[in-house]
């Protein structure tokens, strides 16, 4: 098999599995197990794959023709400016939470939490993108700790990882607080496309429950946490504004409900310090 016949047969393959983005996808996992970025199969020349990496394409496809997301048939995902591990145990980091990342970047902190980090794709960014800081990710998942464990020793950042459930056990003080905690209504799960639905891991998707449990605990208990000048940014759903941003302000916080680059609602932003001080 040569690399142009993989392309088509790969193509075709996950077209007829009724796949959108097919072409797109087949170049993923192609450029993955040529170990090379799918930009750069455009310029490369038309060479025979070896047996094993036929083998591991058509086994990709083949995945994939089953719905289970490219990341985590590569392995990885590329968010903010780092390529993170991914596992069937772990949430596949969106581009939507890089509204996350930026918010959080936009303020001084010194030490971060991120509450149900997975991959730990939000609190590694942050740590990156500003040496000297120090940070703790928790998460119920044991085997997600491992995958975010493996993320912060391979991109080199001060990071610290336990588990918890949300705020159980942890101590502050912290300066700012981040999290993106399942917010989809247990009623909503079987409208999810099956790719997201059957593949990852449902805790990290659902609390069983309206969407918005994860919220009212970090509400309650997040300002016992806070340095004197701290805030919370949590990811939404974009129909959740004002029911979080509601959750907050009854905990007396300052709250502001930020947009992702397609304009919907995506980060809210409890600010906890003084009136004076903001």
């Amino acid at each position: 098999m040569r690399l142009s016949d993989a392309q088509a047969q790969g193509t075709a393959l996950l077209r007829a599995a009724g796949i959108a983005g097919a072409s797109r996808d087949a170049d993923r996992i192609l450029a993955a197990v040529l170990e090379i970025e799918p930009g750069q199969l455009r310029i490369t020349d038309d060479r025979a794959l070896t047996d094993d990496q036929a083998m591991q394409f058509n086994r990709g496809i083949a995945a994939r023709a089953l719905r289970q997301p490219v990341a985590q048939i590569t392995g990885f995902r590329d968010f903010w400016a780092h390529r993170f591990k991914v596992t069937r145990d772990t949430l596949d980091p969106r581009p939507e939470t890089e509204a996350l990342v930026e918010a959080a970047l936009a303020r001084p902190w010194r030490r971060v939490l991120d509450l149900g980090t997975g991959t730990g794709a939000i609190l590694i960014s942050l740590l990156a993108a500003r040496p000297g800081t120090t940070g703790l990710g928790t998460d119920i998942s044991e085997a997600a700790l491992q995958v975010a464990r493996h993320n912060a020793r391979r991109i080199g950042v001060d990071a610290r990882f336990r588990q918890a459930d949300w705020l159980d056990g942890v101590e502050g003080p912290f300066d700012l607080v981040v999290s993106n905690p399942p917010y989809i209504a247990a009623i909503e799960m079987a409208l999810l496309d099956p790719d997201v639905r059957d593949w990852e891991p449902r805790h990290a998707l659902t609390d069983e429950g309206d969407g918005l449990g994860a919220y009212r605990t970090i509400a309650a208990g997040v300002r016992g946490l806070l340095s004197p000048k701290g805030a919370a940014l949590v990811e939404i759903g974009p129909t959740q504004g004002a029911a979080v941003a509601a959750l907050f302000r009854a905990q007396g916080a300052q709250v502001r409900v930020l947009p992702d680059l397609d304009g919907r609602d995506r980060v809210v932003l409890a600010d906890f310090a003084p009136a004076a001080a903001v």
